[in-house]
């Protein structure tokens, strides 16, 4: 019989991200983004697939319900101390599952990788901000981290609607409450969960993931009605977010929606991963769109220009805006990521664009250690 419990202890020995629980392939780990497979166990079986399921599911016939009707289930579990994400899916007749571990503890703001006016933008007591990006870019953990950061420095009343929760948080200056989404969880849906904050007195609302037109419209008239909502979506740039939010709506309530974005939106924060030169780790490379007058103009315009948005942002660092090719230059110059790397996260055409703010950035760093240490 499969022995779930040493499978986890193996995962968490061995500082693994994922595992991955397939039929007629080894228990697989992904660690440092290498998939790894547990050598001491067997091919899995599609009995020991049922084995895995019915240890997660634990009994809870309100998620076994779930399961058979839509052959897909997110919950969570809880083994040594350390809590994981669970997926299970549904391939070939039989159960497939996916679990991420979840750290006991955040790592400290400063460490992660996070520009300052992120952190800033919290003090803001009214608007929307959202982090983006692609499934594992760090977007749970940023999330985390501000609401942690907040918790820490300011008096707030924080409410928070995930699917599930992942890190637990524990009030310290302000109150915390975290609800969890789904059926027999605390509330059904992520759009019934704003609905129902606006009752709660809440300063800050926390929305784990804004997936669908119904979500975004609750989130919005929370923001107009005077709070900080604070989202995620899962898109891969600034530009592209405000183009996605936009197609939430049909084609006639779009100038609507432009004007109310336009005015609500504060920030949109995208980010990536990115192992390090070394390979020792992963490096944050951000993308951040604060929004000035600049890019609420664009947001207004009948059609909305990617590009124009993009240059916006690689030319708006006063207000707060960091480009991606500005992050992706800056990591190199500091010897974070390799040039390869850089030049792959972005378009053939901004290559010559990368190259020059990379010599522009060296010669800043020259001329700011010839100031330093002048010649005697």
């Amino acid at each position: 019989m499969l022995d779930m419990n040493k499978i986890l202890d193996i995962a968490i020995a061995k500082g693994a991200s994922d595992i991955h629980f397939v039929p007629h392939n080894k228990p697989m780990l992904r660690i440092a983004r290498d998939l790894v497979p547990i050598d001491r166990c067997a091919k899995l079986k599609e009995e020991d697939m049922m084995d895995v399921y019915d240890y997660l599911i634990m009994g809870n016939l309100d998620a076994d319900e779930i399961y058979r009707q839509t052959r897909k289930l997110d919950t969570s579990y809880e083994h040594g101390g350390i809590r994981f994400r669970v997926n299970i899916s549904h391939s070939d007749d039989a159960p497939i599952a996916t679990l991420r571990l979840i750290k006991s503890q955040l790592p400290p703001y400063d460490s992660l990788g996070i520009p300052d006016v992120v952190r800033r933008m919290t003090y803001q007591t009214q608007g929307l901000m959202l982090v983006t990006g692609k499934t594992n870019s760090g977007k749970t953990t940023t999330l985390n981290a501000l609401i942690n950061e907040i918790n820490e420095c300011q008096n707030k009343k924080i409410l928070t609607l995930e699917n599930p929760v992942e890190y637990k948080h524990t009030s310290k200056k302000s109150l915390i409450v975290q609800k969890e989404i789904g059926k027999g969880k605390d509330s059904l849906t992520f759009s019934d969960g704003v609905k129902n904050s606006l009752r709660e007195d809440c300063d800050i609302l926390v929305i784990g993931e804004i997936r669908d037109k119904e979500t975004m419209e609750a989130a919005i008239e929370m923001a107009e009605s005077g709070h900080l909502v604070i989202g995620t979506l899962h898109t891969k740039s600034c530009a592209e977010t405000i183009d996605r939010m936009i197609n939430f709506y049909e084609v006639r309530d779009q100038a609507q929606i432009k004007y109310l974005l336009a005015s609500l939106l504060k920030m949109v924060v995208s980010q990536r991963l990115l192992p390090s030169a070394d390979k020792s780790k992963l490096i944050l490379v951000p993308e951040v769109m604060v929004v000035d007058n600049i890019v609420s103009g664009i947001i207004r315009k009948e059609k909305i220009s990617i590009s124009e948005i993009e240059d916006a942002i690689q030319s708006g660092s006063l207000n707060g805006s960091i480009g991606l090719i500005n992050s992706l230059a800056k990591l190199f110059v500091e010897n974070k990521i390799t040039l390869e790397q850089a030049k792959g996260q972005i378009e053939e055409k901004n290559v010559a664009i990368l190259n020059r703010v990379i010599m522009q950035m060296k010669i800043q760093v020259q001329n700011s250690l010839s100031k330093n240490n002048p010649k005697v």
